[in-house]
């Protein structure tokens, strides 16, 4: 079983690596792009039986640091 989690921060919180990706690809030509937020994408494979929960849980304590950043857990 394989459950991604995707983490991103908050909105209102500044990203400043998003902003480093914005204006390099301005430079590149790429003129219309007028904001990025940056992230993280986490793939686990899990034993079968494991819960959502148990997912969530990881996120809670490691994953995400929650105070900054949000995420969601899609198994499959």
């Amino acid at each position: 079983m394989r459950a991604t989690v995707t983490v991103m921060l908050k909105q209102g919180v500044l990203d400043p690596q998003g902003e480093a990706v914005r204006r390099a690809l301005g430079a590149l030509g790429f003129d219309g792009v007028e904001g990025v937020r940056q992230g993280k994408l986490i793939e686990l494979d899990l034993a079968d039986g494991t819960t959502e929960a148990q997912v969530t849980e990881m996120c809670e304590k490691l994953l995400a640091n929650t105070v900054i950043e949000s995420y969601r857990v899609e198994m499959g």
